[in-house]
């Protein structure tokens, strides 16, 4: 398939791009009962649907997708291992809510408490990990707040491990969807956390043992990630599933579903929001990563061309059946001027259908450009003028 490109001759004012783009136009979104929703597809990071997405919310044991952020980046940066035990403090003991129902005479490996917080909600294991990677419950919290700053959850502010209500604990539903990709993307070595259905440490009530993600025992597709539920917060469930697709290969969506008034209409309505994010869109493929976009003219440089593209495969996210339609265009600034250092952002790829505006996505310098020398900068100069 081909895509035709516009190449706009002027530099185009841009906004800050998000990692996250909305479609104006799409497909009718079925009706959610819930107070705020999003479907994204994390293939290609655009929002598909969503209510209230930046509205802030309580985000009850979702709280524990940061908390496993935390531990996962300490155990890839060997500052814990999986097999290394940590203590059950008297304030982990005694958390409220769910529990992995571990106590101070134990000593339990960081792979145990793992899955006691996400398979079980334990927030008994979510404090033992805080305090085990953090030093204190407060540093941890710190740690967490400060990855939510370098993540850009711009809603978001923790005041614990584990989810309990507290003043100033909120996140948003875009914020929830961007953890989660991250976790996805950036730790898929440890993903496998997120769809274990059963797990209860040993001495610990076995009626503990199931994930309280019913999707993962409904839909083969579904492995992860986490529920979480509160008074104030009500049933909440951030889902995501991965699955096939000819020529694509594999396709994962995220659904986040807050403020449900049960657990089975949380499970339901998140089904229906991933269902329908695969039924009503098609992912389609536009360039291998590393590849090409465009090879427009070079000036002042040791080459007169500069190559731009993605470091990753460029995938967008359209409606159904309507891949043959969409075009491309690329805006930059012109005329280019070495030098350029690679991986240098140096315009956006917007993906179009007819009118709309479906992506738009950064462009960069897929290799590195010194400036010329002094006669070839004087000669591109006088070009430059007379242009």
């Amino acid at each position: 398939m081909k895509f035709p490109f516009a190449f706009l001759t002027r530099w185009v004012a841009l906004l800050a791009l998000a990692p996250l783009l909305s479609f104006a136009q799409l497909p009718p979104a079925p009706e959610i009962a819930a107070r705020n929703y999003l479907v994204m597809d994390l293939t290609s990071g655009q929002i598909l649907a969503a209510k209230d997405i930046d509205a802030p919310i309580e985000p009850a044991s979702l709280t524990k997708l940061m908390t496993s952020y935390v531990v996962f980046d300490a155990l890839r940066a060997k500052k814990i291992t999986l097999d290394q035990r940590f203590s059950v403090s008297e304030l982990a003991w005694k958390m409220p809510g769910s529990r992995m129902f571990i106590d101070p005479k134990m000593q339990v490996p960081v792979d145990d408490l793992l899955k006691g917080m996400i398979v079980q909600s334990g927030n008994d294991a979510s404090m033992a990990l805080a305090e085990g990677v953090g030093g204190s419950a407060e540093n941890f919290v710190r740690m967490m707040n400060d990855q939510a700053k370098a993540l850009g959850l711009a809603g978001t502010s923790y005041k614990n491990p584990e989810g309990l209500t507290e003043a100033g604990h909120h996140t948003t539903a875009r914020d929830l969807a961007v953890l989660s990709k991250h976790l996805v993307q950036d730790f898929p070595e440890y993903m496998h956390y997120f769809g274990i259905k059963q797990y209860r440490y040993e001495g610990t009530p076995k009626a503990n043992a199931n994930n309280r993600n019913v999707l993962l025992f409904r839909d083969p597709t579904v492995d992860g990630l986490k529920t979480g539920h509160t008074a104030a917060a009500g049933y909440c469930l951030v889902a995501t599933a991965k699955r096939e697709f000819p020529q694509l290969g594999e396709r994962r969506v995220v659904a986040v579903v807050l403020g449900a008034d049960s657990d089975n209409i949380r499970a339901n309505e998140t089904q229906k929001l991933l269902n329908w994010g695969y039924s009503a869109f098609d992912d389609v493929k536009l360039f291998d990563a590393g590849q090409a976009v465009a090879t427009p003219q070079l000036w002042k440089g040791a080459q007169n061309t500069l190559k731009i593209g993605r470091s990753q495969a460029t995938v967008v996210t359209v409606p159904a059946g309507s891949a043959g339609k969409i075009t491309t265009q690329i805006v930059r600034p012109d005329p280019l001027v070495a030098p350029y250092a690679k991986g240098q952002e140096v315009g956006v790829l917007q993906v179009m259908l007819g009118e709309q505006k479906l992506a738009e996505l950064p462009l960069v310098a897929l290799e590195a450009v010194e400036q010329a020398g002094l006669l070839g900068r004087a000669w591109d100069a006088l070009r430059l003028w007379i242009k």
